[in-house]
């Protein structure tokens, strides 16, 4: 097996990626590994780190950092005979959390040149040309990364910090949904477009969505207002989002979004702008994946 470490730096919380750093540096002298660590130097780096990787014979790629940096590791690897593994340390990993894969970096180590590890297979979305693994979206949705990218600090309380204040300047937009042969006039306060079942942290935003299923999962939330947010914020650690009387949800291959105007759009946490028509596609069966033991 031909391993590579592809490592962001300065994922997760304050002084946590050093520590992860040394961890890793211990477990590949312990284990007498010959494998690589390269350091990711900046946005879309990981990407082209993985594609040479693939380009040089690795046949499994370790990503270690938070939802961002498994979606552009993940870029690289799609399509490919090359297994993506995850030693998440982010601050959401909300893939790793949906596919019940280990949190602490030492089990998730083990499980990532494990040579006799379980390999799966999972759908990609794309956001137009922008790939995503787990969750995009727009609206507030969009300004919540947006705002989230530009703080200091992560973990939970920083990114319901920023939620609150980007609701406080909650704008809706009257957008079109097509899906197949519906087209569903609505205005939204956000949507999001899953290829799993949660954000990261346990917010559930599509109960019951998974991710080798060939489909994806819209949730189209409607304008609230505040007592109306609370609501929606349990539901979200509730598993319940869907039940909502403000939520909308279909499950299809494909969606076409049309806003009033460009705006953001965020995959897999990491906002850029897009077109006010925004299609949205899944890509069954594309990215092969290293996964814990299947359940007796």
């Amino acid at each position: 097996m031909n391993l590579r470490f592809i490592v962001n730096p300065i994922s997760g919380r304050r002084g946590r990626s050093r520590q992860v750093q040394a961890l890793l540096a211990k477990f590949i002298a312990a284990e007498r590994l010959d494998a690589p660590v390269v350091l990711t130097e900046g946005p879309g780096h990981a990407t082209l780190l993985a594609r040479t990787a693939v380009h040089e014979g690795c046949t499994r790629v370790v990503a270690v950092g938070g939802d961002g940096t498994m979606n552009e590791v993940a870029q690289g690897l799609v399509h490919t005979p090359a297994a993506l593994a995850l030693v998440p340390t982010g601050s959401g990993n909300g893939l790793a959390r949906h596919l019940g894969l280990p949190l602490a970096p030492a089990a998730a180590l083990r499980l990532a040149v494990d040579p006799a590890a379980r390999i799966t297979t999972i759908d990609t979305g794309l956001a137009g040309p922008r790939p995503f693994f787990n969750v995009m979206g727009l609206g507030l949705d969009a300004d919540v990364s947006d705002r989230f990218n530009r703080q200091p600090s992560r973990g939970l309380p920083a990114y319901l910090r920023t939620a609150l204040a980007a609701f406080s300047g909650r704008r809706t937009e009257s957008c079109t949904i097509e899906i197949g042969a519906e087209r569903v006039q609505i205005d939204l306060l956000w949507l999001a477009v899953a290829n799993s079942d949660q954000y990261g942290n346990g917010a559930i935003i599509a109960p019951g969505a998974h991710s080798a299923d060939g489909l994806l999962d819209l949730l189209a939330v409607q304008p609230v207002g505040w007592l109306g947010a609370v609501n929606l914020g349990a539901r979200l650690f509730l598993g319940n989002l869907d039940r909502s009387s403000r939520v909308r949800r279909w499950r299809a291959p494909a969606f076409v979004v049309h806003r009033p105007a460009p705006g953001l759009i965020h995959t897999d946490g990491e906002p850029h702008p897009a077109e006010a028509r925004v299609e949205i596609k899944v890509v069954p069966a594309s990215l092969r994946l290293v996964a814990c033991p299947a359940p007796p």
